[in-house]
């Protein structure tokens, strides 16, 4: 393979392995070894584990349909954010918005619940196999890797007075592991509190999912998920240079790279190449997918489809070579009811037709008002760390209150993502246009 100058933009995609354990808050935290492969040589053995990780069996049967539907709409999620964010760096997590519509989709009823169905991909499941099966993918995800730190949490606050029903609460607990909390929603320090949560889960790094409660809104439904793995050959602070990185529009700057060589899972073809960066034991990679030259980040993002991705994922091989690629850190915000309604759910946003009946005994009419996204992710010589929180706010319509040696330089925008080799499950993407 011919050697490849680092090129501005490049996707990162990142799938984390996640898991919800019993209890009132889901939350597993697993805890980062002391040790890290020495990432100086070639010797450096990040490859040779994808096909090992995808065939190892795990405790739970984990049913493949829900997978491949949590690949779906993650995908076809990030498509459309990224449609509302041209231009811009984008990092999200499909399986935390994914998480927090499948609570909600529990209180659903009618035509509102099979639109959701059709959204979230999961329209050849019943509602009880959906549940399950999240159930069996995060205890299968539970303890990914003795080398991260790994925790999902989801919780439900509901306005103090509003009659919930109970089979809708207890099934967040048994399937979802929620915590469930009542609050006065009058009171000015009810968004504080559900902030404080959001904080505490996810480590800091985000702070604040509520701005306000409007005095129509009954119940925010919430997952967090918080990842922070070490590479399993870090790379060595010294071989860290200021390069050029090329922007989407040709402009150049100087940004830190990082460099590294040592044998990778890599893949290329005329499009693109790709790596497979793993952290701990292997179980949880990133994989950066850089444009060709000639090629571009919008051209690689209409190709970006569930099925070229599943097929990609096989055609990974070891090899040796030479990775260079920007350190960066970046926030994003997003609101995703326009991006969910043009994945066809628009009828749980709309006052007139929602039917969330499961949800509440209440007289008026619950609905979809927001469903808000904030994601955070930094990358550097040591790992990785990445968050992510959704919160979805219901409201009622009115309420009383050996092969060649590759090179790789990841110079020029680019996408990425973090998955669990073991289940295929791809929790967080992204991609960078220009790293800060």
């Amino acid at each position: 393979m011919q050697n490849h100058s680092v090129r501005k933009s490049f996707i990162i995609c990142a799938a984390l392995a996640a898991l919800i354990m019993p209890g009132l808050i889901a939350c597993t935290g697993v805890t980062e070894s002391s040790g890290a492969a020495n990432s100086n040589s070639a010797s450096n053995n990040n490859g040779a584990s994808m096909e090992e990780e995808q065939n190892r069996p795990t405790a739970v049967s984990v049913d493949p349909r829900l997978v491949s539907a949590n690949t779906r709409f993650g995908l076809k999620l990030y498509g459309e954010v990224l449609k509302q964010n041209a231009g811009k760096n984008l990092f999200i997590s499909g399986s935390s918005v994914a998480l927090a519509l499948a609570m909600t989709y529990n209180g659903a009823e009618a035509e509102t619940k099979q639109a959701m169905a059709g959204a979230l991909e999961v329209q050849g499941l019943s509602a009880e196999e959906v549940n399950q099966a999240f159930r069996d993918l995060n205890t299968a995800l539970a303890g990914t890797d003795p080398k991260v730190q790994l925790q999902i949490a989801n919780s439900l606050w509901g306005r103090r007075g509003v009659n919930f029903k109970p089979d809708f609460i207890q099934r967040t607990k048994d399937f979802y592991n929620a915590e469930v909390a009542e609050l006065n929603f009058n009171d000015p320090g009810a968004p504080q509190k559900i902030n404080e949560w959001v904080n505490d889960k996810t480590k800091g790094k985000i702070d604040k999912i509520i701005d306000q409660i409007s005095p129509d809104a009954i119940l925010f439904l919430i997952n967090a998920i918080y990842f922070k793995g070490k590479w399993s050959a870090e790379f060595d602070k010294a071989k860290t240079k200021d390069d050029t990185f090329t922007l989407a529009d040709g402009r150049q700057k100087k940004h830190p790279m990082m460099n590294q060589s040592g044998n990778y899972n890599y893949f290329a073809n005329e499009n693109f190449q790709a790596v497979s960066l793993p952290y701990g034991s292997k179980r949880v990679a990133m994989y950066v997918f850089l444009p060709a030259k000639g090629a571009n980040l919008d051209a690689f993002h209409k190709s970006l489809t569930a099925e070229n991705w599943e097929g990609w994922m096989k055609e990974f091989q070891e090899m040796p070579g030479d990775i260079a690629m920007p350190r960066f850190k970046m926030e994003f915000e997003a609101e995703l009811n326009d991006a969910l309604k043009a994945l066809g759910m628009g009828v749980a946003f709309d006052p007139s037709r929602a039917n969330f009946s499961r949800m509440a005994q209440v007289v008026e009419a619950i609905y979809i008002n927001k469903v808000k996204h904030k994601a955070f992710v930094e990358v550097n010589e040591e790992g990785t760390e990445a968050a992510a929180v959704t919160s979805v706010e219901m409201r009622t319509t009115s309420i009383q209150q050996p092969r060649e040696r590759f090179r790789m330089t990841v110079d020029r925008p680019f996408f990425f993502a973090i998955r669990d080799n073991q289940t295929g499950t791809l929790l967080f993407m992204g991609s960078i246009l220009d790293p800060q």
